[in-house]
């Protein structure tokens, strides 16, 4: 199975994103990397853009599209049998709710809406239950979109903020190539260790 990974710039997951490609490689889905402009450009206290490409690129075994020409592939050209957007942010939420499609993540999940195919989006916003609900709500209500069970990662310090739980993303993925939500959709955050 042909796996699209769309990564945006949750910096803090990211670790945790390429532990779920790696495991996704192991279980035998090829993985094509795309990746935000934010990504590519900047280094934080998570780590070094240019390692974390680096890494993707080896996981995968791919090339990483990271620009709106390279993603419009995932169209008719070299179509996916699911996108993953993982981790979703609050950018990526409210751009793909209003049909705004000015990058390369933004592009591929349209390139292959268009081809009739599932997208299984991972949220990763701190404003999930602020400014981002109303488009995780208007996304959630469209045909082949789908979501990893999500919950709140820190209610006390950061009460606003969803995160998905990584180690639901393939039972997501098989229910969402049925056509199914996987329920249930709301589950209390644990992390994993």
């Amino acid at each position: 199975m042909k796996i699209g990974f769309a990564i945006t710039s949750s910096f803090c997951t990211l670790k945790e994103t390429l532990f779920t490609i790696a495991n996704l490689k192991t279980l035998g889905y090829d993985v094509y990397p795309i990746v935000s402009e934010n990504i590519q450009k900047y280094d934080t206290r998570f780590g070094k853009s240019k390692d974390f490409l680096d890494k993707l690129k080896e996981i995968t075994g791919h090339d990483i599209a990271s620009n709106i020409v390279e993603a419009e592939t995932f169209g008719p050209k070299n179509p996916m049998d699911v996108m993953v957007v993982m981790p979703a942010t609050g950018d990526f939420l409210g751009k793909m709710a209003n049909g705004i499609t000015d990058n390369p993540v933004n592009l591929a999940v349209k390139a292959t809406i268009r081809n009739g195919k599932p997208i299984v989006i991972a949220v990763s916003t701190n404003d999930g239950l602020g400014l981002s609900g109303e488009n995780i709500m208007k996304l959630y209500n469209n045909k082949n979109v789908y979501f990893v069970p999500f919950g709140q990662d820190n209610y006390i310090n950061k009460p606003n903020s969803l995160i998905a739980h990584y180690d639901m993303l393939v039972p997501t993925i098989e229910k969402a190539l049925e056509n199914t939500q996987i329920q249930p959709v709301l589950k209390e955050y644990k992390k994993t260790k």
